[in-house]
């Protein structure tokens, strides 16, 4: 097997660059032919991806969190080549969907050599210009994306932790925000929504924010996106609801919906979306699944 192993500089943890060495070796070790991949830039560590890729190789790894994930999502995508990664970002929520972020640098050397791989669906962002992105796991508008805009102008403390703080903040600055949502569900009929939301969230996996379950039972290989919606709520209610989103359990709350759709279209001025970890567009945007678009390393489910 020949791999090419992407390791971003510009990710915010500086974790990653000490894993990839480890795993390059690791896999090596294992007959497995590894070369590290690493660009100054997203933008240059996505091409020279590209390149490995038209020179051919048999998978991909990823050192790193959900953004760097994401550089290898855009290449990878209706192809067959696999993707496996090395946990070691801030966040890791896709590789906690796939059961890899309690997985040590060792542990995912050895999953990718067994060469297990499963497919799985991915989601599309299409903005009002016409252009598309993919993400793995969860887009964030309103609300998270606010939080994601604190947490990722923090330079301390790194983790959870980090996402914990932002969190406690923005929620002191809570407001409701306008928002035109239109769905079309599973069974192919539209339901429109218009009113203030605190947020609007879409899920091909299950969590965000390192771990927060916002989206709990989406199941990124059922062909079809969860999306979460909540609205205001006196500040006493929304942070017994904040409790509850730690623990997925949110979902019974009389200020949350949650539909199950195959696209979903956000409406909202000014508002930016996060999807794995990082900006991707400011509203409105059509979020859409891509069935079985992605194979994994991952255990069996």
């Amino acid at each position: 097997m020949t791999i090419a192993l992407l390791v971003n500089p510009t990710a915010r943890s500086g974790a990653h660059t000490g894993a990839a060495v480890d795993a390059a070796r690791l896999l090596r070790e294992r007959g497995l032919t590894t070369t590290i991949i690493s660009g100054g830039s997203a933008a240059e560590s996505s091409q020279l991806l590209r390149t490995a890729i038209g020179l051919g190789v048999d998978a991909v790894v990823v050192a790193g969190g959900d953004g760097t994930v994401n550089l290898a999502v855009q290449e990878l995508a209706g192809t067959d080549i696999p993707l496996g990664i090395v946990p070691a970002g801030t966040g890791n929520d896709f590789a906690g969907a796939l059961g890899l972020r309690a997985l040590d640098v060792a542990a995912a050397a050895e999953l990718i050599s067994a060469g297990d791989t499963r497919t799985i669906d991915l989601a599309r962002v299409t903005r009002a210009d016409g252009s598309t992105q993919l993400f793995g796991s969860v887009l964030a508008s309103g609300f998270d994306s606010l939080v994601n805009d604190r947490a990722n102008a923090m330079t301390w403390p790194r983790g959870q932790s980090r996402y914990t703080i932002a969190i406690l903040v923005e929620f002191l600055r809570l407001r409701g925000i306008p928002f035109e949502v239109e769905l079309r569900l599973a069974d192919d009929s539209i339901e429109r929504i218009a009113g203030d939301l605190v947020m609007a969230t879409v899920g091909n996996t299950t969590s965000y924010g390192g771990g927060i379950p916002i989206c709990p039972d989406a199941d990124p290989a059922d062909g079809l996106l969860d999306v979460t919606l909540i609205r205001p709520a006196g500040r006493l209610a929304l942070l017994r609801l904040l409790a509850r989103a730690y623990r997925g359990t949110h979902g019974t709350s009389p200020e949350v919906s949650m539909r199950r759709v195959r696209s979903v279209r956000l409406t909202s001025p000014g508002v930016t979306a996060y999807a794995d970890g990082d900006p991707i567009a400011t509203l409105p945007v059509t979020i859409d699944v891509v069935p079985a678009a992605l194979r994994v390393f991952a255990p069996a489910v």
